[in-house]
């Protein structure tokens, strides 16, 4: 076994050489191989030779063999001459950016940054892969203004310090307001820096300095989108777009900008209207729609170019809001008393006037607060002033067409158009109320009643044309049966006509036979009646002589009684023959009497009454009572 090892010692040294061959290369000749995915940072740790190898003071990095880190670095691939006892050689991964992200490079050599900057200007360095290059064309130690994009880079990083920041974006109706962190000095006077082009949405920082820049905030706005922006050179707000609804305009207010030639003219004294692009307000307004505005260099108010309805009334109020501090009017009339009253006001600003109207105010509620409300709210307590309440609620119609007259004179003068003004609810007093009231109430109650009156008028003559045209179906039925009866008399006319027509020659004879025998009949009930009539005739001739001979008779035979017993007792006579013949009784079968005078003794005749009605009550009715007197008969009684 021995002797094999020693027959193959020479094996040895190979794979020694094999494994070890990086390190005996780089001791024999200086040899450094560099990955594909590496980059080698090279140190040089002396200088042989001269001493102006040695680095500048306040540098660190060297671009000219001086001992230190080189700015030089190795790519991928295979070097020699880097002896180990001389340079000092790292393996460093590549810098690698990824997507949706930005590097942001802090030299660590170069230039001083010039006092009042605050980041180094961009060198052309292969996007600081040449550190060399970088340092060699002036480039600025510290924070640069330039940066890297997604990918991957050979950085020297004992030169640069990378640091990933993630992109700007802005979202959709969104704006970015720009404030730069490095260039000139703003203006005096001026609140936003200059406007500049051509740095591509500030992603050019350089360019934006070179162009003259100022710091601070900016005019333009940035919009949606995605953005290499260095966070070391500007910062970014967003904000929401601004939306000028339909039915508004939009007044701009620039506070930015030239001093524009005022284009109102000298009548208007309100404000400075310039052209756009000039500090003032723009005589031009924005229509609707979605503005990229920058809020802090222009300032965007909004008209309403609609029928604007403003309402003075408590606990009522607009969707716009402008009426919210306003409230009913209180006002007192001629007669001392305090009332309330509704208003409310429509007006109409149209949009060529907008500018004008903001000039003059600044906005659309110092309108209303320092026009409307006073002007509405005095008009209607001096029109209360002169007259009572009645009279004013009796007469709100003309008292509203004066009202809109006045305001539209007023408002004419404020570029405002007075559409309308409407008197709402009146509050008078609970006392006159209830008056009112109770006038109303009378007054409704006697058109009731006249109305009830004129329903029943109109009921009664209904009635009598709903009994008329009953009858009416009536009185056409028995037409109807006239008519009918009539044409059956007509056609039994007719029939009969035609019957005896029909049979008229046929009856002709027998008819005159009939005629003969009829005039024979006649002629014996003639001679028959005469002899009837005569026979009556003397009948009653007779009867009446004999009438005339009775009454002759009897009357003689009353005359002869008269004469025999006088007048008076013929009369009683006969009363008495004709009492006789009706079977009346005239003696009682009992008689009471009682004698003496006054009465002396009529106890015995009410006590024999009432003994008779125990006896047998039907005979009570022939018991009579008679009272004798002791008095002497007179005249004929006496005799």
């Amino acid at each position: 076994m021995v002797d094999i090892l020693i027959g193959y010692w020479w094996i040895i040294p190979i794979v020694l050489c094999v494994v070890l061959y990086k390190i005996i290369l780089r001791f024999l000749c200086g040899m450094v191989i560099v990955p594909e995915d590496r980059i080698g940072l090279v140190t040089k740790k002396f200088v042989l030779f001269g001493s102006d190898k040695a680095l500048p003071d306040g540098r660190i990095i060297a671009t000219k063999g001086e001992a230190g880190f080189q700015a030089k670095t190795l790519a991928p691939g295979l070097y020699f001459g880097k002896w180990f006892w001389q340079y000092d050689v790292t393996m460093e991964q590549f810098t690698v950016i990824p997507e949706g992200k930005i590097g942001l490079v802090l030299a660590k050599d170069g230039e001083p940054i010039p006092t009042g900057s605050i980041l180094g200007h961009s060198v052309d360095c292969d996007n600081f892969q040449d550190a060399e290059k970088f340092l060699i064309n002036g480039g600025q130690r510290g924070r640069q203004t330039a940066y890297i994009t997604a990918g991957s880079y050979r950085i020297n990083t004992m030169l640069f310090q990378v640091s990933i920041t993630d992109m700007v974006r802005i979202q959709e109706s969104r704006v970015g307001i720009v404030t730069t962190l490095d260039g000139l000095p703003i203006e005096a006077g001026q609140i936003a820096g200059k406007l500049v082009d051509g740095h591509n949405n500030f992603q050019n920082f350089d360019a934006f300095l070179q162009n003259g820049g100022n710091r601070g905030l900016q005019p333009q706005v940035i919009l949606a989108g995605s953005y290499n922006l260095n966070p070391w050179a500007l910062q970014i707000e967003e904000i929401p777009m601004t939306e000028i609804p339909i039915g508004y305009v939009g007044v701009v207010i620039s506070f930015i900008g030239n001093e524009g030639k005022d284009l109102t003219g000298s009548d208007f004294k309100h404000g400075n209207i310039v052209d756009k692009g000039n500090k003032g307000v723009w005589i031009e307004p924005l229509g609707p729609g979605k503005y990229p505005i920058n809020i802090y260099t222009m300032k965007v108010e909004l008209v309403p170019t609609t029928n604007l309805v403003l309402n003075w009334a408590t606990a009522r109020s607009e969707a716009h809001n402008l009426d919210k501090n306003l409230s009913t009017i209180t006002v007192r009339s001629k007669d001392g008393f305090p009332f309330n009253l509704d208003v409310a006001q429509i007006i109409h600003v149209p949009t060529t006037e907008a500018p004008k109207v903001i000039a003059r105010f600044g906005n659309m509620v110092n309108l209303v607060s320092q026009v409307l409300e006073p002007t509405i709210g005095n008009y209607f307590r001096n029109s209360a002033q002169d007259s009572d309440v009645i009279a004013f609620l009796s007469t709100r119609k003309e008292r509203q067409e004066s009202a809109k007259a006045h305001i539209k004179m007023v408002l004419d003068e404020y570029n405002v158009n007075a559409v309308d003004t409407l008197i709402g609810d009146i509050v008078p007093p609970d006392s006159l109320m209830k008056t009112l009231t109770d006038r109303k109430l009378a007054e409704e109650q006697k058109i009731t009643y006249e109305t009830e009156k004129k329903a029943q008028e109109t009921r009664q003559g209904m009635e009598k044309e709903t009994a008329i045209a009953d009858m009416q179906k009536e009185i056409v039925k028995a037409q109807q049966g006239v008519e009918i009866a009539e044409r059956l008399a007509n056609a039994t006319v007719k029939k009969s006509e035609g019957d005896a027509t029909s049979v008229k020659v046929a009856v002709g004879a027998e008819a005159e036979a009939t005629k003969m025998r009829a005039q024979a009949e006649s002629e014996a009930i003639r001679l028959k009646a005469a002899a009837q009539a005569e026979q009556i005739a003397l009948t009653g001739n007779a009867e009446a002589q004999k009438i005339l001979a009775v009454g002759k008779s009897t009357a003689e035979a009353y005359e002869l009684a008269v004469k025999a017993l006088g007048g008076e007792n013929f009369t009683r006579y006969k009363i008495t023959e004709e009492l006789s013949k009706g079977n009346i009784k005239l003696i009682p079968d009992v008689l009471i009497g009682a004698n003496g005078s006054n009465g002396g003794n009529a106890m015995d005749g009410l006590l024999g009454l009432k003994l008779m009605e125990m006896m047998d009550p039907e005979k009570k009715k022939d018991v009579v009572a008679v009272k004798t007197t002791e008095e002497p008969l007179r005249g004929k009684d006496k005799k």
